[in-house]
């Protein structure tokens, strides 16, 4: 007999319910302060609705739209938990994409192409306040980019 929409759950239920490891679970649980499952004796797990309405988000997030768990973590704590659990009828909420990360080598040969010289670092605006996770971001970014201007350089001293 199928237990009812309010039941509480088991690990295994609620792993096997979102098709991911029993471990998985214990991580995200360690990971995002908001999954809170209530713990019998023997520390056995019992997951409420909401906790399995969060995981399905956070799952959805990490496995369907890409993020990273930082990433998620900030959505968390900005947003909240309700912000990323499934509607009622089970569709996903949209997710505001992170913003886009400037094309620093492209912005770069585009101001020399127009004769302009860069004399100082491509900032971009609100720089400043990029929190831990967009920097990070950020800098990756530029980095992928800084390399993609070695590979032209090489190849153009090549020609």
């Amino acid at each position: 007999m199928p237990k009812g929409p309010e039941a509480f759950r088991t690990i295994s239920e609620v792993a096997d319910d979102l098709d991911v490891p029993k471990h998985v679970l214990r991580f995200w649980e360690a990971k995002f302060s908001q999954v809170k499952p209530m713990k019998r004796g023997g520390g056995r797990r019992y997951y409420r609705p909401e906790d399995v309405a969060l995981l399905k988000g956070i799952r959805h997030l990490l496995y369907s739209e890409g993020y990273t768990i930082r990433g998620v973590q900030k959505i968390l704590r900005e947003n909240g938990p309700r912000s990323i659990m499934p509607e009622r009828d089970g569709e996903m909420p949209i997710q505001q994409r992170p913003p886009q990360i400037p094309d620093v080598a492209a912005d770069a040969a585009q101001s020399r192409a127009e004769g302009a010289t860069v004399t100082e670092p491509h900032r971009a605006p609100g720089d400043e306040d990029l929190p831990g996770g967009d920097r990070v971001a950020y800098i990756t970014a530029i980095l992928e980019e800084l390399d993609a201007c070695k590979r032209l350089l090489a190849d153009a001293k090549k020609a």
